[in-house]
């Protein structure tokens, strides 16, 4: 039996002075042993970072510019200002173990580490037993004569959560507090050491509670969510959504719910005020959906594809301008990946957006799209490697260039297999596969990139595979970025990039202090004084920030115009149904004139039809007169001719009778 010991069980800061001991901090010649195993940069960074770590924040004064070595080292340990000894001391080892993952076991002949009990006999390696499963260790370590040999610094057990870890392998930290309830499509997001879970699916009923799980100290608490003050909400249920980490606020995008609205809600939880709010977005809102893919370019969430209430599959693009609070659809060139939903996607280098899987009505993909964010221009390149199966419902997130996806399923069962691909060189390669019916084998789970023990770790969370689960899971990857920019990036101020790009500098940190002034170039003419370089550098600083000033201005008028487009668009709004009002009741009356026209014309008929009755009778009555007259003149004429002719007119009492 011999004592394994394990390389990452070094807690700091022995394991910093191990690191630096091993790149040639020892008293020996550290810029001879930098600039032999690393390049120029990473030599300057690690140099920088172990002065601040050991001695402090840069004090010294500032060495002549023409000498050139000297003055960049001090420039590059300077700009990292108030870095604590702490940081430093965790991103100098970073950046080792970036630089050379095996570092420690070629060092672990000098270095005095804790021993922790993992009994070891020959080359076979109990299994750590945690919680009532067991995980096996990957690596075995073979034992010749009580002295261990073969050791590297992957797939080892080290020393982490208050038990055994290994690299590249899956394993349940013991977590406390009260867990989340089971649940599958909810959001996930990492806001300082936090991981923050959101809403999702639990028998088809969606939730809308928030939980918090500390990563140092693996506790789980719930959030009691207030009403804003601004634009006040209360969290909905949904599921499908997106939860996205902007400063210190969540930004929970899009998702299913019970009444969905017509378009996309983007609501923002305040990590301060516990409270959440919607925010107000100008410009045409993409249709409601969930199931879409959310990602953060700079100051912009990017969003594809999807299904909306209509269970209708979506392949449209749209970019939400976090700074305007602006909508904009993408129209762009190229053949875009087909109609899909619960998919993945990740940005490399701030230019690419790749898509990977998902799944329709009848089928998943295994498809990848790129998207040139610049050129707005659809692809599919070639995948290399071990190319993975069909899935939907599986999560992603980036580490560097390596982008690990796990979990998802295909209609039948679930994916078994941790990937990762190489998004430099699009080659896929398996990191591990479970076994059994494991959470991480799940649909629609979470995946999020943390820290612990200053490197990088993967945390999934929930799914369902038959079963809703709300189990915590871990993996360590051993799976190292060569994107020595994007380390410093994410881990020192952005000042630390401005460090001048020197060349002919391995010679002068072989020559050490007392070397003569080299003839070398620094990105063009030496200037003639200190100066001069000043004075350039400031005019650069300035031309940048004028330009910065600029864009802030033409983004603040722009968002000003918008508003008051908006108000101009609803005062005509208002005045356009005032004057809708106004002629319908212009509507109203002409119709009450055209009834009462309507009536007078009928009554113009009668009078005209009691006219011509008048006239008949007017006739009729003439007639009548006419005639009486004749007969009496008949009557008189009678007379006279009777009384020539000798008789008698009639008496009155006779004509009477």
């Amino acid at each position: 039996m011999a004592m394994a010991r394990a390389t990452s069980g070094l807690q700091y800061p022995e394991r910093f002075y191990a690191a630096a001991s091993y790149v040639g901090f020892d008293g020996s010649s550290p810029t001879k042993t930098l600039t032999s195993k690393f390049a120029k940069s990473t030599a300057l960074l690690l140099y920088s970072l172990y002065q601040q770590a050991s001695v402090g924040p840069c004090n010294i004064p500032e060495p002549s510019t023409w000498k050139l070595v000297e003055h960049s080292k001090w420039a590059s340990w300077n700009q990292l200002g108030n870095m604590s000894s702490t940081e430093a001391m965790r991103l100098f080892v970073k950046i080792l173990e970036e630089e050379d993952p095996g570092w420690y076991s070629r060092a672990s002949n000098s270095v005095v580490e804790p021993v922790i009990d993992v009994q070891m006999n020959n080359s076979k390696v109990e299994p750590v037993i945690e919680n009532g499963n067991s995980y096996p260790e990957t690596k075995t370590i073979s034992t010749q004569n009580g002295s261990e040999v073969g050791t590297q610094d992957k797939d080892i057990v080290v020393e982490g959560f208050g038990s055994v870890e290994v690299y590249d392998q899956w394993i349940a930290p013991p977590v406390s507090g009260g867990n989340p309830k089971a649940r599958y499509e909810h959001g996930a997001a990492v806001v300082q050491d936090k991981l923050y879970i959101y809403g999702g699916n639990h028998n088809g009923r969606y939730l809308n509670d928030l939980h918090v799980l500390d990563l140092r100290s693996w506790t789980w608490s719930k959030i009691e969510a207030k009403t804003g003050v601004e634009s006040p909400t209360t969290s909905i249920p949904c599921a499908g959504h997106s939860l996205i980490p902007w400063g210190n606020k969540l930004l929970s995008i899009a998702g299913h719910t019970k009444d969905p609205s017509e378009s996309i809600q983007v609501k923002e939880f305040d990590l301060e005020t516990a409270a959440w709010s919607t925010l107000k977005i100008f410009g045409k809102a993409p249709v409601s959906r969930g199931g879409q893919s959310v990602n953060l370019v700079g100051k912009t969430l990017v969003i594809f594809g999807g299904q909306d209430a209509k269970r209708t599959l979506l392949n449209d693009l749209h970019i939400l301008d976090l700074e305007t609070m602006t909508w904009d659809e993408i129209d762009a060139v190229g053949v875009p990946p087909s109609p899909r939903s619960d998919h993945t996607a990740a940005v490399h280098v701030d230019r690419y957006l790749l898509i990977f899987g998902g799944g329709s009505h009848a089928t998943c993909y295994n498809d990848l799209h790129v998207l040139d964010l610049q050129t707005m221009e659809w692809s599919r390149p070639t995948q290399l490697g071990e190319i993975p199966s069909p899935r939907a419902g599986h999560a992603g997130v980036t580490v560097g260039e390596n982008w690990f996806i796990v979990g998802g399923g295909d209609n039948k069962s679930g994916v078994s297999e941790t990937v990762v691909l190489n998004m430099s060189t699009l080659t896929w390669s398996v990191v591990t596969s479970v076994q059994g019916r494991v959470p991480v084998a799940s649909e629609g789970l979470s995946l999020v990139v943390s820290s612990y023990d200053g490197e990088d770790i993967l945390v999934s969370f929930g799914g369902y595979n038959g079963r809703y689960n709300n189990e915590v899971y871990v993996l360590k990857p051993s799976h190292k970025s060569t994107l020595q920019s994007k380390i410093i990036e994410n881990s020192i101020p952005d000042s630390v990039s401005a460090i001048p790009n020197v060349t002919n500098v391995e010679s002068e940190f072989e020559a050490g202090h007392d070397a003569d002034p080299p003839v070398c170039i620094i990105d063009a003419d030496p200037p003639k004084s200190k100066g001069d370089l000043v004075s350039v550098l400031k005019a650069e600083k300035e031309e940048l920030e004028s330009s910065l000033s600029k864009e802030k201005q033409h983004a603040l008028q722009l968002k000003q115009d918008l508003v008051e487009a908006e108000s101009r668009n609803s005062d005509l709004y208002k005045e356009l149904q005032s004057v809708r009002g106004q002629l319908a009741s212009e509507q109203s009356r002409c119709f009450k004139l055209e009834v009462e026209v309507a009536e007078l014309g009928q009554k113009l008929q009668t009078i005209g039809t009691l006219q011509k009755e008048l006239e008949l009778l007017q006739r009729q009555k003439a007639a009548s007169e006419q005639a009486a007259l004749n007969a009496k003149q008949r009557q008189s004429s009678g007379g006279v001719w009777g009384w020539l002719a000798g008789t008698p007119p009639p008496s009155r009492n006779a004509d009477d009778a």
